[in-house]
């Protein structure tokens, strides 16, 4: 039996949706052993004259506990 637990993280970049959602794996993997998926909760844009200053990603990221 393995018992998974979901943490909640949220992501940003100057470049794109994809790149920050890359970013917020590859930096929860440093901490979190064992993911196996990711739940996209929402994504937003923070937008400054016009143009859109950075993206923001907020994961459930699911990690099976070791044990």
């Amino acid at each position: 039996m393995s018992v998974a637990r979901v943490t909640e993280i949220t992501s940003t970049s100057k470049k794109s949706f994809k790149d920050a959602m890359e970013e917020g794996i590859e930096r929860a993997s440093r901490t979190l052993e064992n993911i196996t998926g990711a739940w996209i909760a929402n994504q937003e844009l923070v937008v400054s004259g016009g143009k859109i200053k950075e993206y923001r990603v907020r994961m459930k990221v699911t990690f099976v506990l070791n044990g």
